[in-house]
């Protein structure tokens, strides 16, 4: 059993499979402290939009790495209903890749060295998910040949601009009535909130089906995503991997990760995108994986994180 079934309450647990470690599972999914929408102090805290109301979430860890117990924590206004629980439930639970198994990827890891030492140092890390493929879409494009502190700032003002109750991540409809000037004014640029209007019609009127998306193999489902004007290559795999969870897609085209992958197996040259597959096909059908472990041992090394 991975978590309890949930009830109108607003406090109750949550039981992944060991090995878990909240903290690392959250840096993953946030990548800087300057993310304001996925928060990090005595826990994780963010502001989830149910229907129309935004509850404010906080998971804390309560047991450790090897028997993991998380407790969420719903603040509503007034009671929480059982609606309320289940809609925050069926949000957190792949945000914080609560029920992902990770028994295959720790064996694949296991018969190289390398990923090996890695994973053992990041044990318990889960691969997060943003709460929808809308918002995995916005944050790839915010991030487009951009620094990722300059995207995060540009998601944060698009959130406390147009997001509900300012600090929930803005539905497609809030992007679509917000004047493409408001958008520039935020800091994209004229080609990027195109690009955002775009997505929002996409997925508002159902042009990006997600059931057929993810009944797609790889191929399938970049090739459906690039369909769409603004997401190219990097963005479809970005997408793939932390919107869908397709842990089987590294994104070759991410310029940090192939320099993070090139110091990792000592190469002496950077690797292009066919390479880049065919150095990760060992480690097949977690690439995924080995995408979120180099991405905490980089902030690790920056000191951003403890990994105790």
């Amino acid at each position: 059993m991975t978590a309890a079934e949930p009830h109108a309450g607003s406090s109750f647990p949550l039981r992944p499979k060991a090995p878990y470690r909240l903290d690392l599972t959250v840096w993953a999914l946030r990548r800087r402290a300057r993310n304001e929408i996925d928060r990090w102090d005595d826990g994780y805290r963010r502001s989830l939009l149910v229907d129309d109301r935004v509850l404010d979430v906080h998971v804390v860890q309560e047991d450790g790495v090897e028997a993991p117990a998380l407790r969420l924590e719903v603040a509503c206004d007034g009671a929480c209903s059982s609606h309320d629980i289940g809609q925050v439930w069926s949000q957190v639970v792949p945000l914080l890749g609560v029920s992902v198994g990770m028994g295959e990827f720790y064996a694949v890891a296991a018969s190289d060295p390398r990923t090996a030492a890695l994973a053992e140092r990041f044990r318990g890390v889960r691969p997060p998910r943003f709460p929808s493929l809308f918002e995995a879409m916005v944050n790839a494009i915010a991030n487009q040949q951009l620094s990722l502190e300059v995207g995060l700032t540009l998601l944060n003002r698009l959130t406390a601009a147009v997001g509900a109750g300012g600090r929930a991540f803005p539905v497609p409809e809030a992007v679509l009535e917000a004047d493409p000037e408001v958008l520039r004014g935020l800091g994209f640029s004229a080609r990027k909130a195109e690009y955002l209007r775009s997505v929002a019609t996409a997925v508002t009127d159902g042009s990006l089906d997600e059931d057929e998306l993810r009944g797609l193999d790889r191929a399938g489902a970049t090739k459906l995503l690039t369909r769409i004007h603004g997401i190219g290559r990097w963005s479809a795999e970005y997408t793939l991997l932390r919107g869908l969870g397709r842990l089987d897609v590294f994104p070759g085209d991410d310029v940090g990760a192939r320099n993070k992958l090139r110091r990792f197996l000592a190469l002496d040259h950077d690797p292009d995108y066919r390479e880049i597959g065919e150095l990760l096909h060992p480690w097949w059908p977690f690439a995924g994986m080995l995408y979120f472990h180099l991405l905490l041992d980089g902030l690790a090394e920056q000191g951003a994180i403890d990994v105790g």
